[in-house]
């Protein structure tokens, strides 16, 4: 062989190696998939071409193992105390470049900041997971399936996952629970069957596929540990009712109207006042019941005043007589239905009795 020829050689070697040591990349290839590729080098001697030399190359694509939990809405969700099914709603996305299973937990806070301002101070009831069974993004019950885990989530696909709890009676106006859901990855590929856990490859790349874990943090887990977490919340909005009751006497059979007292012959007004505090919200259907005292006797000549309004304090201010007639007396009970009562308002129900 010729110097010449030695030096064409010894280039096209150097080339063909490094041609080989780039091979194309496309992201999002899906795990398993093999990626060919050939270089040719074409060279003269004296002025005449030669055969072309080709080299090959041929990798594996590796899985990347991405995922992302989301709330949804970047609110929370209003609740009344003693209220059912209530729900919060996530999305689940499988970023990965491969289908898998994913396992589902869903977890309460305990104390601290939740999601949408507010410190967590309870737990909701029996919260139960249930995917959007028909895609509307709304909780439908019977329709949407309660689930433990995603079945089968092909590669870049999202689901919708609702948390679904109750509200117990005895939470207040401005409680908060905060809820967190977890997904995790599981292998895929034996429908209706949750799959076993997937698990990263450690040391040096293989000629298989091999696993990487690339999902960021999330709110309790940390990055590239093959999960993701996201918060979200319960806000009880709740009417903060108070109620007081008061008399005032308006005559008797002694005094008359001129400074009455409260004796034997007397007529005497009742007042009860319902007042609904400005933080809360509004309450609906409040109804009033009170059975009369034994030592009076109900002044049906007067009847019953529903929806008064009233100035001051209640129970110590003025019970504004401008009520509508309504209400009913039976059985020695007076009753009667306000309505409903706005945050910040205050409403009143009055009536008359003698005393015995």
């Amino acid at each position: 062989m010729t110097k010449t020829l030695k030096r064409i050689a010894m280039a096209t070697g150097v080339s063909v190696v490094a041609l080989g040591a780039t091979p194309a990349f496309a992201t999002g290839t899906t795990a398993g998939s093999t990626i060919n590729n050939t270089a040719t080098v074409n060279y003269q001697v004296g002025g005449v071409s030669q055969t072309s030399i080709d080299a090959s190359n041929s990798f594996t694509v590796d899985r990347k193992i991405d995922l992302v939990v989301a709330e949804v809405g970047n609110a929370t969700t209003s609740v009344a105390p003693g209220s059912t099914a209530q729900v919060t709603t996530f999305t689940v996305r499988n970023t990965s470049n491969a289908p898998l299973d994913l396992g589902l937990a869903v977890t309460q806070q305990t104390g601290g900041t939740a999601a949408h301002g507010g410190t967590d101070n309870f737990d909701v009831t029996t919260p139960s997971l249930f995917v959007d069974t028909n895609g509307n993004g709304s909780y439908d019950a019977g329709t949407d399936t309660a689930v433990t885990f995603l079945d089968e989530i092909a590669a870049d696909t999202q689901r919708t996952v609702f948390v679904v709890a109750n509200i117990s009676i005895a939470r207040v106006n401005g409680d908060v629970a905060g809820v967190r859901l977890t997904a995790q990855a599981f292998e895929a590929g034996t429908a209706a069957t949750q799959g076993t856990l997937v698990t990263q490859t450690a040391g040096a790349n293989t000629a298989g596929v091999d696993t990487v874990f690339a999902d960021a943090a999330g709110v309790t887990d940390t990055a590239s540990d093959g999960r993701h977490s996201d918060d979200d919340d319960y806000t009880v909005a709740s009417a903060v009712l108070t109620v007081a009751k008061q008399s005032r006497v308006i005559s008797d059979p002694i005094n008359g109207t001129s400074n009455p007292k409260f004796i034997p012959g007397a007529l005497v007004e009742y007042c009860i006042v319902v007042s609904n505090a400005a933080t809360g919200s509004p309450a609906t259907s409040v109804g009033i019941s009170d059975p009369l005292p034994t030592q009076t006797t109900y002044e049906t000549s007067y009847g019953i005043f529903v929806g008064g309004t009233y100035t001051g304090t209640p129970g110590t201010g003025t019970c504004n007589l401008d009520g509508s007639a309504g209400g009913a007396f039976a059985t020695g009970t007076v009753s009667g239905t306000l309505g409903t009562i706005a945050a910040g308002a205050t409403r009143t129900l009055y009536f008359q009795v003698r005393i015995n």
